[in-house]
């Protein structure tokens, strides 16, 4: 089993700017490259309060140059933000300096209010995330070299030549990944997880892949005490049910710094509803639990042989040992 990690460049208290936080991604990657990690992947959000990371592309160049062996990849180019020719080449010009060593992960999502929407250009939100599965398979074109304009820089013409191309899918965006014979990277709940990867196979018309490959993505801290691995994600539920309910978007603080008494029922709910979602445990639990989750998910006819591990943790020496104990599970898998 392999291991995979997004790092979403959340705020934190222990960072004084978001400059610092882009350089403890850079840090965080090369931890994960000396440790086995598979893939690194960076996000992109907009104007987002507590995030600084913008556009993955720019920064996960910044990491390939600061490493030399790890697979870097955007985790996603958001789609509805670009003309199709420019996520293209924003893709190509990666996989130009840094062949073989480049995944472009692609979503859907527009700006998370109105105001980053206009800003964006993406007033009808409505109409750009439909137009989703039309601009994808533009990017693919340019990416195989089918489309009646050539991207710059251009790519060799064999199908090696272009990046691994992913779709951050839930059940819609994975039918739109099988119909161009893509990848996907699977969200959400494990049984809609398990829904979109059905379709997904079912579905699948080979491309440059040639087969499948689903990667399902978890929230997961892995501890020597049940207890303390869940408190590793507590500050993200925690930060969530704030935000969610007062507007409040304050950087992230280790769980021995959160008051629990201090939110309301609602709010309290919330937090237990997303702790849910959350893998946790020791690692012969977390161990047992994903041998599960990679059969649901995979089924007969395909075989999970990666995670993507997610989830927001302000406690840096506690998600390098938790990474440290997820890699022993995968060696021992």
């Amino acid at each position: 089993m392999r291991f995979s990690l997004l790092d979403r460049a959340i705020t934190t208290v222990d960072f004084s700017s978001d400059a610092a936080v882009l350089h403890a991604v850079t840090t965080h990657a090369k931890s994960a490259e000396s440790m086995g990690f598979h893939r690194f992947f960076v996000a992109e959000h907009h104007a987002v309060p507590g995030i600084a990371g913008s556009q993955p592309a720019i920064l996960a160049n910044h990491i390939l140059n600061h490493t030399s062996t790890i697979r870097v990849g955007t985790g996603g180019i958001m789609v509805p933000t670009y003309p199709p020719l420019v996520v293209a080449e924003q893709a190509a010009t990666l996989q130009a300096l840094h062949r073989g060593r480049v995944d472009v992960g692609l979503g859907s999502s527009v700006g998370f209010t109105q105001p980053v929407r206009e800003a964006l250009r993406q007033e009808d939100a409505v109409a750009v995330k439909k137009r989703f599965g039309e601009d994808l398979a533009e990017v693919v074109r340019y990416l195989r070299g089918e489309a009646p304009i050539t991207q710059r820089p251009r790519l060799a013409a064999e199908a090696a030549s272009a990046p691994p191309v992913f779709v951050l899918a839930g059940y819609r965006s994975a039918l739109e990944a099988a119909h161009l014979g893509l990848g996907v990277i699977l969200g959400g709940p494990i049984d809609t997880q398990v829904a979109a990867a059905e379709a997904y196979v079912d579905n699948f018309r080979e491309g440059a892949l040639g087969s499948p490959h689903i990667i399902p993505s978890l929230h997961v801290a892995v501890g020597e005490e049940e207890a303390w691995a869940s408190d590793l994600l507590l500050p993200e539920a925690y930060s969530q049910a704030v935000s969610q309910t007062t507007g409040r978007f304050e950087p992230l603080q280790p769980a021995r710094n959160l008051d629990l008494d201090a939110l309301s029922e609602q709010q309290r709910q919330r937090v237990r509803q997303m702790q849910a979602q959350h893998l946790t445990g020791t690692p012969e639990r977390v161990h047992e639990a994903l041998h599960g989750i990679a059969d649901r998910i995979g089924g007969s006819d395909y075989t999970i042989d990666e995670f993507l591990i997610t989830g927001d943790i302000p406690d840096r020496e506690g998600r390098e040992e938790s990474e440290r104990l997820l890699m022993e599970i995968a060696r021992g898998w």
